[in-house]
């Protein structure tokens, strides 16, 4: 698979310097981990949920989580894994391609027990995902996993989820971080990446962001991804891919505030009514807080609906003067430092300073691809909206 591989061979060339690269459920960790993209969260207990995923698939999702946790009520979960054993069969057996599948659990157990009751089936598994991660409860997950590895004989990830009231509160807070270090350090070949559980920060102080804020406006969640990021999502080898915070809104609301998708790009690209669309839908607000998820380095996207997942993808592509200038940074010749000039001149390269970030963009570049120098993400959305 590979990111717009929805689109045609000549819609891609007319959009990217570089194109994305194939990558697939066998590819490196590293390669994966910033691979995930929009990764679209669906219950298990839909009943054509081996459709909806062959479905989205087609749309250009690349990762998927399959959730026995908290989208689904709490009678519901013996019904649920037998819909997933029975829908992994279908799968199975019609031998498509389909996305990285993920489960989220509530308990180890089920780790062990899905992998068994899927049989064959469960090569079309790419891992788990373990809700409210701490050192206590998920060291019995890492050690599930291990177990459902050694039984499939193939490769399995973890997605851990920090969502828990002790990584909340204050107190508790640098204790818990350092103990989900030590867990996932420990268990490092597979984690894949970190996910943020945003709406359950929120819970715990009972509030919830409007359609027009972001993540990053709440300041008691802005405070709790600041330290996830300063504790595991170092650029010096000891860190991880941390995912962005769910956006959980799909339908029109009352707006109090202007609307904060500017005009000109639009209107450059001639696709005013886009604009027009991404105001109704409230995803304005998405496109500035996927932003605000780069600058703050979080990487990809939880996502519960279908149209969240092309602004995610577009907006991760890399442009043509971020890649000229990891280019730049990254030359054999500049390895003792030094300043210079941007190949674009509007901002300056020092090569050590800015040798991490180049590295991640260019990670990034090869499994997003690289944009023309005249294509904007303006672009890059109409093309993956209109497949």
């Amino acid at each position: 698979m590979r990111h717009f591989g929805h689109i045609s061979p000549a819609a891609r060339k007319g959009l990217f310097h570089r194109e994305p690269a194939e990558f697939g459920a066998g590819s490196p960790a590293r390669t994966l981990s910033a691979a995930l993209g929009a990764t679209l969260y669906s219950p298990a207990t839909r009943p054509r949920l081996a459709d909806d995923i062959i479905k989205q698939a087609g749309r250009g999702v690349v990762s998927m989580v399959l959730c026995l946790e908290d989208s689904i009520d709490d009678s519901e979960v013996a019904e649920a894994e037998e819909n997933l054993v029975r829908q992994f069969t279908d799968l199975a057996a019609r031998g498509v391609e389909v996305p990285l599948l993920f489960i989220r659990v509530r308990e180890p157990e089920q780790i062990t027990d899905l992998v068994n009751r899927l049989g064959g089936s469960a090569r079309l598994l790419s891992g788990f995902v373990l809700p409210k991660f701490t050192e206590e409860r998920g060291v019995p997950f890492m050690e599930a996993l291990t177990k459902a590895e050694t039984a499939m004989s193939r490769r399995l990830f973890a997605m851990p989820v920090l969502e828990s009231p002790e990584l909340l509160h204050l107190e508790s807070r640098g204790e818990t971080l350092r103990g989900i270090a030590r867990t996932v350090d420990r268990y490092r070949d597979r984690v894949l990446a970190l996910r943020l559980g945003v709406t359950d920060f929120c819970s715990a102080y009972g509030l919830r962001r409007a359609p027009d804020m972001t993540a990053y406006d709440v300041q008691l969640v802005a405070a709790v991804i600041a330290d996830v990021v300063n504790v595991l999502g170092r650029a010096d080898g000891t860190g991880f891919t941390i995912t962005g915070p769910v956006w959980e809104y799909f339908r029109l609301q009352e707006r109090m505030f202007k609307p904060q998708l500017r005009r000109s790009p639009f209107l450059e690209g001639r696709v005013e009514e886009l604009r027009t669309e991404l105001i109704e839908h409230d995803l304005d607000g998405l496109l500035r807080e996927i932003e605000l998820d780069r600058a703050n380095g979080l990487l990809g996207k939880t996502c519960i609906h279908p149209s969240h997942v092309a602004p995610v993808h577009a907006l991760s592509v890399v442009s043509h003067e971020e890649f000229s200038d990891a280019q730049d940074i990254l030359r054999p010749e500049r390895g003792g430092g030094g300043v210079m000039r941007s190949a674009y001149t509007n901002k300056m390269n020092e090569v050590k300073p800015h040798r991490a970030w180049a590295e991640r963009t260019l990670l990034r570049a090869e499994v997003f691809g690289v944009a023309k120098e005249d294509v904007g993400f303006v672009d890059l959305l109409a093309a993956g909206l209109a497949e």
